[in-house]
């Protein structure tokens, strides 16, 4: 039996091709019961079949209990040899992976076939992570806006499993981050991690041999808070005041508190928190508060808006004058009221409101109110009110309107021209006066010389002498001042004859003295 054995091997390994050999490749998983094929001719019993495995016969089989080979060599009871020649193996294991081949007789044919079994195992141990972070009892993570992130992808196969990493979000769908294969370890990194970056990442791990795939995915969450502070608001219902507080752009929901100083007033978990309350409880000088908490917040980053509640006080000028005819724009501000206060223009004792048509124009820029009348009449005239109201209170401003007819000008623009005439006069004489002031106070000095109140002559016997003393006299009523002069001659029956003869520069020089001193 065993020679007959030998041959039939000697037979198959030299017809090594042809009608009557096939190829084929199986893939199992461990554990796994598996068969591998000797020939496809049907089902038919062969006459005898020999397995082998690395040139050593792992089994065979007869159709005869004399023909049986039973598997005396072979000690693993996991293999058998089917009717028509394929090999049972059970529980395939990690070393059953090799080649096998068959050799079958049938009707005076030798059939042979290679068959290659591959054992896969896995992917086993599937798992993703991401760090560092805060991970909720459902096995949700959490990372603060602008942290680092580490995703971790593994999985454990036979072979290596192909690792991906995926992501699906508000945005992308299915979107893959990064691929890996041969190792059994995959790691993303998130630098600087946003909203845009929250939603579901799996991880894939794909055994190429089996081509089983296992999908693990977990949820990471993004939390952020708005850099700017909560918005104070009010609104008015009847006598009672509504305070809203609304902090937007931050993610999960705060907890916003309203509070009056140390006395809590509402609290919620919401990014949109208000509280009722009666106007008369309110007063000059009250402090409101919405703080925000969020767990985005550094320590000690406080966020929050403040009512210091403060009455309106409406400012403006209260007299205006306009012509008939024109237009004219009323204007009032109002910067100090807190919450902000409503603004109305109202019209005449009865504090009419008036609304906005073609004869009235309201505009607001901030805290300037504007009313324009259009082609302002005498009926226009009278008294108007700027009316701002707050939960402390209301207060006006009263701005009393004055219409004038073009005639009612005429006498004004002729005054104007008069008074300019006047004052335009006055400068002019003025000027003149002040250029001839030289020529007017000589002119009352030479006056007063023809009176003999000024000059006077004293003669001396016993030589010529020239003598001139210039004491001041009082200012006189013009504001010029005279000087008295003495001038003491030579006789001139005694020198006439030396003042014909010799005029001398020096007399001339004398001469010249004297006029000057008269002058002055």
């Amino acid at each position: 039996m065993r020679a007959l054995a030998f041959l039939l091997l000697c037979f198959f390994t030299a017809v090594v091709s042809g009608d009557d050999s096939t190829d084929s490749t199986v893939t199992a998983e461990r554990g796994d019961v598996v068969i591998l094929p000797c020939y496809n001719v049907g089902n038919v019993t062969p006459s005898e079949t020999e397995w082998t495995k690395n040139g050593v016969v792992i089994i065979s089989s007869g159709p005869s209990p004399a023909n049986h080979l039973p598997n005396n060599n072979n000690s693993d009871s996991r293999l058998t040899v089917l009717h028509d020649g394929s090999l049972n193996i059970v529980a395939v294991d990690r070393g059953d992976e090799g080649t096998y081949l068959c050799a079958s007789a049938l009707t005076g044919n030798i059939f042979h076939a290679r068959v290659l079994l591959q054992v896969a195992s896995g992917p086993d141990n599937v798992s993703i992570s991401a760090d560092p972070s805060d991970v909720l009892p459902n096995g949700t993570y959490t990372f603060i806006k602008g942290s680092p992130v580490f995703i971790i992808c593994s999985g454990v196969s036979y072979p290596s499993p192909e690792l991906s990493l995926s992501f699906t979000g508000l945005v992308h769908s299915n979107k893959s981050l990064a691929n890996n294969t041969g190792k059994s370890v995959m790691e993303y990194r998130i630098d600087s991690i946003q909203p845009s970056d929250q939603g579901i990442y799996s991880c894939i791990a794909h055994n190429q041999l089996s081509h089983q795939r296992v999908n693990k995915s977990a949820e990471l969450l993004v939390y952020y808070a708005s850099d700017r502070h909560p918005e104070c608001m009010w609104t008015q219902d009847s006598t009672f005041v509504v305070f809203h507080c609304l902090w937007l752009e931050t993610y999960p929901a705060p907890n916003l508190t309203w509070t009056d100083g140390s006395t809590i007033l509402a609290s919620n978990v919401t990014d949109s928190l208000a509280f009722r309350i009666n106007g008369s409880l309110l007063s000059e000088e009250q402090t409101l508060r919405c703080k925000a908490q969020h767990q985005a917040l550094r320590k000690g980053d406080d966020k929050s808006c403040t009512f210091t509640l403060k009455t309106p006080y409406p400012v403006g000028e209260p007299l205006v004058t306009a012509l008939e005819g024109t237009s004219l724009t009323l204007k009032c501000s109002e910067m100090t009221s807190i919450p902000p206060a409503i603004t109305t223009w109202r019209k005449g004792l009865k504090q009419d409101l008036i609304m906005k048509d073609s004869k009235y124009i309201i505009t607001e820029a901030g805290p300037l109110f504007k009313l324009t009348i259009v082609n302002v009449t005498k009926e226009d005239e009278g008294v108007y009110f700027c009316r701002s109201e707050n939960p402390l209170g209301a207060r006006v401003l009263e701005i009393y309107l004055t219409v004038k007819t073009s005639s009612a000008y005429t006498g004004a623009v002729i005054g104007l021209f008069i008074a300019v005439l006047i004052v335009g006069c006055a400068i002019i004489i003025a000027r003149t006066v002040f250029s001839s002031r030289h020529k007017i106070c000589l002119g009352g000095f030479r006056r007063m010389e023809d009176d003999g109140d000024v000059l006077s002559l004293v003669e001396s016997d016993d030589e010529q002498i020239f003598q001139a003393t210039v004491p001041r006299l009082p200012p006189v009523s013009n504001g010029c001042q005279t000087t008295h002069a003495e001038i003491h001659h030579i006789p001139s029956t005694d020198h006439e004859e030396a003042e014909t003869v010799d005029d001398s520069p020096q007399q001339q020089d004398n001469s010249d003295k004297t006029e000057d001193l008269v002058m002055f």
